[in-house]
Protein backbone atom coordinates (compact mmCIF):
# COMPACT_ATOMS: atom_id res chain seq x y z
CA UNK A 1 0.00 0.00 0.00
CA UNK A 2 1.51 3.08 -0.99
CA UNK A 3 1.17 5.93 2.03
CA UNK A 4 -0.38 9.02 1.90
CA UNK A 5 1.90 11.98 1.37
CA UNK A 6 1.72 15.65 2.56
CA UNK A 7 -0.19 17.90 0.24
CA UNK A 8 2.93 20.34 -0.21
CA UNK A 9 4.55 16.65 -1.59
CA UNK A 10 3.35 15.69 -4.90
CA UNK A 11 4.20 11.70 -6.45
CA UNK A 12 5.94 12.66 -9.83
CA UNK A 13 5.97 10.22 -12.97
CA UNK A 14 8.78 9.59 -15.06
CA UNK A 15 7.59 11.85 -17.97
CA UNK A 16 6.10 14.61 -15.98
CA UNK A 17 7.76 18.16 -15.94
CA UNK A 18 8.00 20.59 -13.49
CA UNK A 19 9.38 24.28 -13.63
CA UNK A 20 11.73 25.21 -11.58
CA UNK A 21 15.38 27.54 -10.69
CA UNK A 22 17.26 28.35 -7.72
CA UNK A 23 19.39 31.47 -8.03
CA UNK A 24 21.17 34.74 -5.92
CA UNK A 25 18.30 36.58 -8.19
CA UNK A 26 15.33 34.20 -6.37
CA UNK A 27 13.62 36.48 -3.28
CA UNK A 28 14.38 33.33 -1.02
CA UNK A 29 17.84 32.35 -1.68
CA UNK A 30 19.05 30.42 1.17
CA UNK A 31 16.03 29.87 2.96
CA UNK A 32 16.10 26.48 2.44
CA UNK A 33 19.40 25.89 3.94
CA UNK A 34 17.92 26.85 7.02
CA UNK A 35 15.62 25.04 9.77
CA UNK A 36 16.30 21.87 8.46
CA UNK A 37 17.97 18.37 9.32
CA UNK A 38 20.30 17.23 6.36
CA UNK A 39 21.28 14.11 6.92
CA UNK A 40 24.66 12.46 4.96
CA UNK A 41 25.50 10.23 3.14
CA UNK A 42 29.09 8.44 2.38
CA UNK A 43 30.01 9.75 -0.75
CA UNK A 44 28.39 13.45 0.37
CA UNK A 45 31.05 13.63 3.46
CA UNK A 46 33.97 11.92 1.25
CA UNK A 47 33.37 15.12 -1.33
CA UNK A 48 33.26 17.57 1.10
CA UNK A 49 36.14 16.58 3.05
CA UNK A 50 38.43 16.57 -0.07
CA UNK A 51 36.28 20.01 -0.71
CA UNK A 52 37.30 21.69 3.03
CA UNK A 53 41.40 19.70 2.78
CA UNK A 54 40.63 17.87 5.94
CA UNK A 55 40.71 14.34 7.02
CA UNK A 56 37.17 12.14 7.31
CA UNK A 57 38.04 12.21 11.41
CA UNK A 58 38.11 15.63 11.59
CA UNK A 59 35.36 16.95 9.28
CA UNK A 60 33.26 14.06 11.61
CA UNK A 61 34.39 16.14 14.96
CA UNK A 62 33.33 19.28 13.41
CA UNK A 63 30.65 19.44 11.10
CA UNK A 64 28.52 15.92 11.69
CA UNK A 65 26.46 14.49 14.75
CA UNK A 66 26.04 10.92 15.17
CA UNK A 67 22.83 10.11 16.30
CA UNK A 68 22.29 6.65 17.74
CA UNK A 69 18.91 4.90 18.26
CA UNK A 70 18.67 1.46 19.74
CA UNK A 71 15.46 1.37 17.22
CA UNK A 72 17.51 1.28 14.66
CA UNK A 73 19.84 -1.24 12.41
CA UNK A 74 22.61 2.06 12.17
CA UNK A 75 23.13 5.17 13.70
CA UNK A 76 22.26 8.58 11.48
CA UNK A 77 25.06 11.14 10.43
CA UNK A 78 23.50 14.80 10.10
CA UNK A 79 25.20 17.85 9.38
CA UNK A 80 25.30 20.27 12.31
CA UNK A 81 23.89 23.16 12.29
CA UNK A 82 24.75 26.91 13.56
CA UNK A 83 23.28 28.25 16.42
CA UNK A 84 22.36 31.21 15.22
CA UNK A 85 18.31 31.56 16.09
CA UNK A 86 17.65 30.00 12.48
CA UNK A 87 19.48 26.60 12.73
CA UNK A 88 22.02 27.58 9.68
CA UNK A 89 23.54 25.43 7.56
CA UNK A 90 27.63 26.03 8.15
CA UNK A 91 27.93 26.14 4.93
CA UNK A 92 25.71 28.97 3.98
CA UNK A 93 26.85 32.70 4.03
CA UNK A 94 25.72 35.55 2.29
CA UNK A 95 25.94 34.77 -1.14
CA UNK A 96 24.92 31.55 -0.66
CA UNK A 97 26.79 28.07 -0.44
CA UNK A 98 30.07 27.75 0.30
CA UNK A 99 30.99 24.54 -0.85
CA UNK A 100 28.70 24.93 -3.69
CA UNK A 101 30.52 22.37 -6.03
CA UNK A 102 30.40 19.91 -3.56
CA UNK A 103 27.26 20.41 -1.69
CA UNK A 104 25.36 16.98 -0.02
CA UNK A 105 23.25 15.39 -2.79
CA UNK A 106 20.47 16.49 -1.03
CA UNK A 107 20.81 19.97 -1.39
CA UNK A 108 21.42 19.47 -5.26
CA UNK A 109 17.99 17.58 -5.30
CA UNK A 110 16.01 20.18 -3.99
CA UNK A 111 13.07 20.29 -4.48
CA UNK A 112 13.11 17.23 -6.08
CA UNK A 113 12.96 14.00 -3.49
CA UNK A 114 14.06 10.71 -4.58
CA UNK A 115 13.25 6.77 -3.30
CA UNK A 116 14.74 3.55 -3.82
CA UNK A 117 13.56 0.39 -3.32
CA UNK A 118 16.16 -2.57 -4.30
CA UNK A 119 13.91 -5.59 -5.43
CA UNK A 120 15.12 -9.14 -4.41
CA UNK A 121 16.91 -9.90 -7.31
CA UNK A 122 19.07 -6.21 -6.18
CA UNK A 123 17.79 -4.40 -9.23
CA UNK A 124 16.92 -0.37 -8.18
CA UNK A 125 13.60 1.25 -8.64
CA UNK A 126 13.41 4.49 -7.70
CA UNK A 127 10.25 7.23 -7.28
CA UNK A 128 9.87 11.07 -6.92
CA UNK A 129 8.42 13.62 -5.17
CA UNK A 130 8.48 17.39 -5.32
CA UNK A 131 8.41 19.38 -2.39
CA UNK A 132 6.63 22.83 -2.56
CA UNK A 133 7.21 24.56 0.34
CA UNK A 134 5.60 28.10 0.96
CA UNK A 135 8.59 29.80 1.47
CA UNK A 136 9.84 28.64 -1.91
CA UNK A 137 9.87 30.86 -5.11
CA UNK A 138 12.11 28.73 -6.87
CA UNK A 139 8.78 27.60 -9.14
CA UNK A 140 7.86 30.98 -10.62
CA UNK A 141 11.24 30.84 -12.62
CA UNK A 142 13.47 28.65 -14.37
CA UNK A 143 13.28 25.68 -16.92
CA UNK A 144 11.15 23.25 -17.16
CA UNK A 145 12.25 19.84 -16.18
CA UNK A 146 11.52 16.59 -16.09
CA UNK A 147 13.02 13.81 -12.88
CA UNK A 148 15.53 12.60 -14.82
CA UNK A 149 16.77 16.33 -16.61
CA UNK A 150 16.88 17.37 -13.37
CA UNK A 151 19.10 15.19 -11.48
CA UNK A 152 21.30 15.13 -14.82
CA UNK A 153 21.35 19.27 -14.37
CA UNK A 154 22.48 18.93 -10.77
CA UNK A 155 25.03 16.25 -11.19
CA UNK A 156 23.33 13.87 -9.28
CA UNK A 157 23.86 11.09 -11.12
CA UNK A 158 27.72 10.12 -9.13
CA UNK A 159 25.84 10.36 -5.58
CA UNK A 160 22.94 8.23 -6.64
CA UNK A 161 25.52 5.68 -7.79
CA UNK A 162 27.21 5.19 -4.36
CA UNK A 163 23.88 5.41 -2.85
CA UNK A 164 22.28 2.80 -4.24
CA UNK A 165 24.72 0.50 -4.24
CA UNK A 166 24.20 1.62 0.13
CA UNK A 167 20.93 0.27 -0.33
CA UNK A 168 22.31 -3.33 -0.63
CA UNK A 169 23.05 -3.05 3.02
CA UNK A 170 20.22 -1.09 4.33
CA UNK A 171 17.54 -3.01 2.45
CA UNK A 172 19.01 -6.29 2.83
CA UNK A 173 16.61 -8.87 4.03
CA UNK A 174 17.86 -9.36 6.89
CA UNK A 175 17.89 -5.53 8.13
CA UNK A 176 13.90 -5.99 6.89
CA UNK A 177 12.79 -8.76 8.77
CA UNK A 178 14.08 -6.52 12.25
CA UNK A 179 18.16 -7.95 12.03
CA UNK A 180 19.61 -5.66 14.54
CA UNK A 181 23.83 -6.08 14.41
CA UNK A 182 25.81 -5.79 17.22
CA UNK A 183 27.63 -3.10 18.20
CA UNK A 184 31.05 -3.32 16.75
CA UNK A 185 29.28 -3.78 13.18
CA UNK A 186 27.33 -0.47 13.96
CA UNK A 187 30.77 1.71 14.80
CA UNK A 188 31.82 -0.60 11.41
CA UNK A 189 29.19 1.18 10.21
CA UNK A 190 30.49 4.57 10.12
CA UNK A 191 34.32 3.69 10.39
CA UNK A 192 34.15 1.95 6.77
CA UNK A 193 31.37 4.14 5.07
CA UNK A 194 32.34 7.95 6.64
CA UNK A 195 35.37 7.85 8.26
CA UNK A 196 37.57 6.82 5.44
CA UNK A 197 40.78 7.82 6.39
CA UNK A 198 40.79 5.89 9.33
CA UNK A 199 39.68 3.24 7.18
CA UNK A 200 42.25 3.20 5.25
CA UNK A 201 44.68 3.18 8.31
CA UNK A 202 42.56 0.46 10.39
CA UNK A 203 42.73 -1.79 6.85
CA UNK A 204 46.74 -1.48 6.56
CA UNK A 205 47.51 -2.11 10.17
CA UNK A 206 44.89 -4.20 11.03
CA UNK A 207 44.99 -6.59 7.87
CA UNK A 208 40.89 -7.25 8.65
CA UNK A 209 39.55 -8.75 5.55
CA UNK A 210 36.55 -10.75 6.35
CA UNK A 211 35.98 -11.42 2.53
CA UNK A 212 38.98 -13.78 1.22
CA UNK A 213 37.89 -12.61 -2.13
CA UNK A 214 39.36 -8.96 -1.21
CA UNK A 215 42.64 -9.67 0.86
CA UNK A 216 45.38 -6.92 1.55
CA UNK A 217 47.03 -6.61 -1.84
CA UNK A 218 43.65 -5.11 -3.50
CA UNK A 219 43.14 -2.92 0.01
CA UNK A 220 46.62 -1.63 -0.48
CA UNK A 221 46.40 -0.67 -4.28
CA UNK A 222 42.92 1.37 -3.51
CA UNK A 223 44.60 3.08 -0.66
CA UNK A 224 45.00 6.09 -2.83
CA UNK A 225 41.55 6.16 -4.30
CA UNK A 226 38.82 7.24 -1.87
CA UNK A 227 35.79 6.06 -4.30
CA UNK A 228 37.00 2.64 -4.67
CA UNK A 229 38.03 2.26 -0.96
CA UNK A 230 34.39 3.32 -0.63
CA UNK A 231 32.89 0.83 -2.88
CA UNK A 232 35.33 -1.82 -0.61
CA UNK A 233 33.98 -0.72 2.65
CA UNK A 234 30.27 -1.33 1.87
CA UNK A 235 31.67 -5.03 0.35
CA UNK A 236 33.30 -5.50 3.41
CA UNK A 237 30.77 -4.33 5.70
CA UNK A 238 27.92 -6.66 4.10
CA UNK A 239 30.06 -9.66 4.44
CA UNK A 240 30.40 -8.95 8.25
CA UNK A 241 26.77 -8.02 8.44
CA UNK A 242 25.20 -11.39 6.17
CA UNK A 243 28.20 -13.16 5.65
CA UNK A 244 29.74 -14.06 1.54
CA UNK A 245 27.22 -13.95 -1.15
CA UNK A 246 26.31 -16.99 -2.54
Amino acid sequence: MIPDLPDNVIRLAPEATFRFGCHPGVACFTECCRELELALTPYDILRLKKRLGVDSSTFLERYVIIEKDPRNPFPGLYLTMVDDGRASCVFVGERGCRVYEDRPGACRAYPLGRGVHRTPGGKIRESHVLLRESHCRGFDAGENHTAASYSADQGLDRYNRFNDRLTAILQHEKIRRGFLPEKKSADHFVLFLYDLDSFRSFLTESGYSPDPAHGMDETLALAGDDERLLELGMRLLAVELFGPRK
